[in-house]
C-alpha cells in the first residue's frame, strides 16, 4: 500500500537505523543496503539510498572507504563514534516505542493525553 509521505515522513527514520546497525556488525555497501532494506519491506531507490548515506558521512554517523583505493569505485560504509552514540539513543527510543505502540505499555508517571 503507498501512503503519501510515509517515506519521508517516517520511514527514512527507520532505515537510518537500519544503516547504522548493520554498519555497526560490519561495513555496509550501498547496493547491499538497498537489498537489505527491500529484504525488510522498503522500497528504497539508489537516488534515495547514496544521498542519504552521504548525508550520514556529512553528519559523522558514517565513514566511507573506496574499495581498491578506486575514486569512483564500491564504497563501503563503517560506523562512527558519533554513529554509535546516534545508534544507542535510537535504540533507546525504539525500544520505549515498541513498549508504549505495540505492547501497549503506558508509563504510570505521565499524564494521561489531554489532561489539563
Amino acid at each position: 500500500m503507498t501512503i503519501p509521505g510515509l517515506d519521508r515522513e517516517i520511514l527514512l527514520a527507520f532505515w537510518k537505523a537500519h544503516i547504522l546497525h548493520h554498519a555497526e556488525r560490519e561495513g555496509v555497501v550501498g547496493q547491499w543496503m538497498i537489498l537489505e532494506l527491500r529484504r525488510h519491506g522498503y522500497e528504497i531507490s539508489p537516488g534515495t539510498l547514496y544521498p542519504m548515506l552521504a548525508r550520514m558521512v556529512r553528519r559523522g554517523w558514517l565513514s566511507v572507504t573506496h574499495q581498491d583505493d578506486m575514486k569512483h569505485g564500491p564504497r563501503t560504509y563503517g560506523i562512527t563514534e558519533d554513529g554509535r552514540a546516534v545508534l544507542e539513543v535510537l535504540r533507546e527510543q525504539i525500544t520505549e516505542l515498541y513498549r508504549e505502540v505495540v505492547l501497549g505499555e503506558e508509563d504510570d508517571l505521565k499524564e494521561p493525553h489531554g489532561s489539563a
